[in-house]
């Protein structure tokens, strides 16, 4: 029986984007629609109007519907916020076989141990990921299915988020109207369309820059150690530009755009940029290594409050395939030589793969969360989830 097609929806803080991906022979993934759209209504990857962002949501699949010739009624949304946090949960439970022989039902007693968080009422999970089993002593066991021991314990990643706000980036496709499907944390999907699994069981970390948030993901030893949300990302640089040097918001994304860079570029000194007048503004000029100092400010402590919450968590060390950049900051000069000094780890930007079809979409680093969600699609369209993912839209609806 042929998968139908998967719908991906991001509505991020810049804009929304709907993809549509249909799985061809060899479980290949070919997008064939996206649509687009400015966001408004959307602060921090968060909802603030709810009716201005279903119109962006609206328009954007329509466009998908248009290039993909297909009719839309369901999608699977990407979700982010700075509300988003994880904690590593461990689970433990003694073994009941013979012998002491593990067996499945042991697995999946630990498992639910190892779900039972406690979270503030006001929170919902998002996802549970297991890390490793450990069997009395032995640490990093990765299947004990099988093996003997007294005790068992799994370390499970939890993720989760404030449920009001989960609920209303549901509510506003439910605006549409339109159906979510399943619901999955846009960091994971952008390491998911990006990471190979040589990376992953190396150790790399996965930074998606954003226009209202900041994404991340690192694996160690072929796991999910660690993601999370800023609620800081690329509007944030645009706004510091505005404040700086006291220009309209829309000339200072321009200059971001076309004049911008993440390190200070000893070219850059002494050189000028023009702003231009218009109406209420006279018109100005601006250093441009002035202009490069505010941004690489921001970035830095953007990369480097990554790096100091991995470092709390001890996992840098376990990090050897360095770190891959993903999300439209990725496009800014500058930001792999920035990300290198200060992670001291290669840095190299993000591009789907095994994916196939539109070329604006498959070859830039802003639509790996799209792309890995359509991918996630396919991965757990026919599997029976019980590992977490996918939990949130499960209760959203009451199941």
């Amino acid at each position: 029986m042929a998968i139908p097609p998967i719908v991906a929806l991001e509505i991020g803080t810049s804009k929304v984007v709907a993809l549509v991906g249909e799985m061809r022979e060899g479980g290949h993934v070919m997008i064939t629609g996206m649509g687009r759209h400015p966001s408004t209504g959307i602060r921090k990857g968060e909802i603030t109007d709810l009716e201005n962002a279903s119109v962006c949501v609206r328009t954007a699949l329509a466009e998908a519907e248009e290039t993909a010739q297909v009719s839309i009624s369901q999608v699977h949304l990407a979700v982010s916020g700075g509300h988003i946090q994880s904690l590593v949960n461990r689970g433990t439970v003694p073994i009941q076989g013979k012998d002491g022989e593990i067996t499945q039902e042991d697995i999946d007693q630990v498992m639910e141990v190892a779900r039972a968080v406690n979270i503030p009422a006001d929170r919902d999970i998002l996802h549970t990921i297991c890390q490793h089993f450990c069997i009395d002593d032995q640490e990093m066991v990765i299947q004990p299915d099988g093996m003997e021991g007294s005790k068992l314990s799994l370390d499970m990643l939890v993720m989760h988020g404030v449920r009001n706000r989960l609920r209303n980036a549901v509510r506003v496709v439910r605006n549409v109207p339109m159906e979510v499907q399943d619901t999955a944390f846009s960091g994971l999907c952008s390491a998911l369309a990006v990471l190979t699994p040589e990376q992953k069981s190396g150790g790399v970390i996965v930074i998606d820059l954003g226009g209202g948030t900041t994404d991340y993901v690192a694996y160690a030893a072929n796991v999910v150690a660690a993601a999370g949300v800023l609620g800081i990302g690329g509007d944030h640089v645009s706004n510091d530009i505005a404040l700086a040097f006291n220009i309209p918001l829309a000339y200072a994304e321009n200059l971001k755009r076309e004049s911008g860079n993440a390190i200070l570029d000893s070219t850059s000194t002494g050189q000028k940029i023009s702003v231009p007048a218009d109406v209420g503004f006279p018109g100005r000029s601006i250093s441009l290594r002035a202009l490069h100092t505010v941004i690489s400010a921001r970035v830095d402590e953007v990369l480097r409050t990554i790096k100091k919450r991995l470092a709390n968590e001890d996992i840098l060390h376990h990090v050897g395939a360095g770190v891959v950049l993903t999300g439209g900051g990725a496009h800014m000069k500058g930001i792999v030589s920035l990300t290198e000094k200060i992670f001291g780890l290669p840095c190299t930007i993000g591009r789907p793969r095994g994916v196939s079809g539109l070329v604006t979409a498959t070859e830039a680093p802003e639509f790996a969360t799209c792309i890995g969600m359509v991918q996630y699609g396919f991965k757990y369209s026919t599997n029976h989830r019980t590992s977490g993912i996918g939990a949130l839209f499960k209760k959203l609806i009451g199941g």
